[in-house]
């Protein structure tokens, strides 16, 4: 039977493996303080908005989910703040930039945009607002805002073609 006593006294490779692995250590701990530092900032306020339940209720609102039914509408449904309705703003006289010009009216009103792009058509001869189902209320209240005198349902677009938005305004000539 072998005693520990009868082992050699230095076994280099041991060392090396132990001050190998503390030195491993010490660079990790030195890479977790540094990521911390740099990137908390950055998503500290991720964590604070996941854990707001205001937050997460209105993301809930904004971003309904593609198979879900329309909302109701009528006295059933509450009216969804200027803030809480999305609106796409889609160019429909082919002047370049008149969407953009326009979205920053109409978050001048306080809506949300929720992009800019072209219509299927270039030759609308006046603007319109346009709703999904169920948000006719929300659109009627847009057009006033902004001074629009024709509202319809979606007709030539596609609830998909909304980008998850609301309401459509149409920019014409």
């Amino acid at each position: 039977m072998d005693h520990p006593a009868d082992l050699p006294a230095s076994q280099p490779w041991r060392s090396a493996a132990l001050i190998a692995g503390s030195v491993a250590a010490v660079e990790l701990c030195i890479l977790l303080v540094v990521g911390i530092v740099l990137f908390g900032k950055f998503f500290g306020g991720q964590v604070e908005r996941a854990a707001d339940p205001v937050a997460v209720a209105k993301a809930a609102v904004a971003q309904p989910e593609a198979n879900a039914k329309p909302a109701k509408s009528g006295p059933g449904r509450p009216l969804l703040g200027r803030g809480e309705t999305s609106v796409i703003v889609l160019n429909g006289n082919g002047v370049a930039g008149a969407a953009s010009v326009i979205a920053e009216r109409v978050r001048g009103k306080h809506y949300r945009i929720a992009a800019t792009d072209n219509a299927p058509r270039s030759d609308f001869r006046s603007s319109l607002v346009m709703y999904r189902p169920g948000f006719e209320r929300e659109a009627k209240r847009l057009a006033r805002d902004v001074g629009i005198r024709r509202i319809s349902p979606l007709d030539g677009l596609r609830a998909r073609q909304l980008q998850g938005a609301h309401l459509a305004y149409i920019v014409g000539g």
